[in-house]
């Protein structure tokens, strides 16, 4: 395996310095942020590379806006978004986008819900006309809710309770936070899908759909100029909303380690461990994802050397952490290899990270991993797309939607050390939370019964 990890090393690092060639094109004075009189910020970056342009909006909510009760409605909102406005009748804002050779996509976070158009330069001024309608005018009756009430409990029951581990990753999320809404996912729990009422979904929308609660983002071959007229064309003419409600509740203090278990039916068990780490605009933020791409990324990382090459423990181990406003989990999947005892599992991962704690890495396993995350980085900015969601998420997490072209310097700027400080600060035994799937046979009878 030696000589196979020298060789993707060598090309990670050709690849970076290919790529570093391009960083004349990340010129920030060329992005440039607006405010509409209506609250809306406008992000642009003109980019002519082809004729094209992405526009993604990136409303403030997500499930950590719920609260029991209403659980889901972020994600809910995602489909309803598609299915009508005062213009629009069901099913048409796909095939207008699409007869104007567009596409779009959304998806729903803990912190934002965004949507998705790529489309050509001609199309935009049908993009823009049926993007402003379902905004201001979104279909909310009950034929078009309860349809798609439907939809989404089919979902959770696809995607959540008949996967192994998606049930695993809410068991965890769930004992790990008992007062931040970050304990209950994303999708929303079955009851409160079942029970949503109008009124809530008037009220929801009402209030985190406003364009004081967004920014759109805009990339591709445009003149800013041009392009922002046409957004106070569309878009200035949507009333402000109501200031969105601010998420008050921090989680408290964990004080020690917790353990819950799932019974299902499987043929191997699986752990999932996670500790508690600190939002995305917190100082340890950039060591952390230099810590990630250490013990996670790619076959050459800590963790799939000693749980899946060498000691064969494990057949499947991937994690990390995700961008978050609030204080959220870093966490490790491992599936278990059959046969093999969990706890000898579990007890070399904690082995791994005890060991990073104790022994700061080599300069050489910090200069890959930095490398494999400045590699992502600038792979990301060769399209229009990734260029947007960098810019909305650099908004969203640190308040400035060019603060994300600091990022490869700021990986440089973490040193071995750094990496054995929030290893033993946040990766530690009473900030752990640790869930257990435990294989049982479909004939096996329920715990009780």
């Amino acid at each position: 395996m030696r000589p196979r990890r020298l060789v993707g090393f060598a090309l990670g690092c050709a690849m970076l310095l290919a790529c570093a060639g391009t960083t004349h094109a990340l010129d920030p004075d060329r992005i440039e942020t607006h405010v509409l009189d209506n609250g809306l910020k406008v992000v642009l970056w003109p980019d002519h590379s082809i004729p094209n342009l992405a526009m993604y909006n990136f409303f403030r909510v997500g499930s950590r806006n719920e609260r029991p009760g209403i659980t889901g409605l972020s994600h809910f909102f995602e489909h309803m978004m598609f299915l009508g406005s005062k213009e629009y009748g069901p099913g048409e804002f796909d095939n207008v986008m699409e007869a104007a050779g567009g596409a779009n996509n959304a998806f729903t976070a803990q912190d934002i819900t965004v949507y998705q158009n790529w489309f050509p330069r001609t199309a935009l001024e049908t993009i823009f006309t049926i993007e402003a309608d379902r905004i201001a005018h979104l279909l909310i009756d009950s034929t078009s809710v309860e349809s798609e009430r439907g939809v989404v409990a089919s979902e959770r029951r696809r995607s959540v309770e008949d996967s192994n581990v998606r049930s695993l990753d809410e068991e965890n999320w769930a004992a790990a936070y008992k007062a931040h809404p970050y304990q209950w996912p994303v999708i929303g729990w079955m009851v409160d899908i079942e029970n949503w009422k109008i009124q809530d979904l008037y009220d929801y929308f009402h209030i985190y759909y406003a364009p004081n609660n967004a920014t759109m983002v805009l990339v591709g071959a445009f003149e800013p100029d041009e392009l922002l007229a046409k957004c106070r064309q569309y878009f200035e003419p949507i009333p402000r909303g109501p200031e969105p409600p601010k998420v008050t509740t921090m989680e408290p203090e964990q004080l020690g380690e917790r353990r819950t278990e799932l019974h299902r039916p499987a043929q191997v068990a699986s752990i999932l461990s996670s500790w508690h780490i600190p939002s995305t605009s917190h100082a340890d933020y950039y060591a952390l994802r230099v810590l990630e791409a250490l013990l996670l990324q790619g076959e050459s990382s800590r963790l799939y050397r000693r749980l899946i090459e060498e000691e064969e423990l494990a057949l499947r181990v991937f994690g990390g952490m995700d961008y978050a406003l609030d204080p959220t989990l870093f966490q490790v999947f491992m599936q278990v290899r059959d046969g093999i005892d969990p706890g000898a599992c579990e007890a070399a991962l904690y082995e791994e990270i005890e060991r990073l704690q104790q022994r700061a890495p080599s300069e050489r396993e910090l200069r890959k991993a930095k490398n494999q995350l400045a590699a992502d980085f600038y792979r990301q900015l060769q399209t229009i797309s990734g260029k947007a969601l960098a810019l909305g998420f650099s908004d969203v997490y640190f308040g400035d939607p060019k603060a994300f072209l600091h990022e490869v310097e700021r990986y440089e700027a973490i040193r071995a050390e750094d990496l054995q400080r929030v290893a033993r600060t946040w990766l530690q035994r009473n900030n752990r939370t640790v869930s257990t799937l435990v294989p049982k046979s479909a004939a096996e009878p329920e715990v009780g019964s």
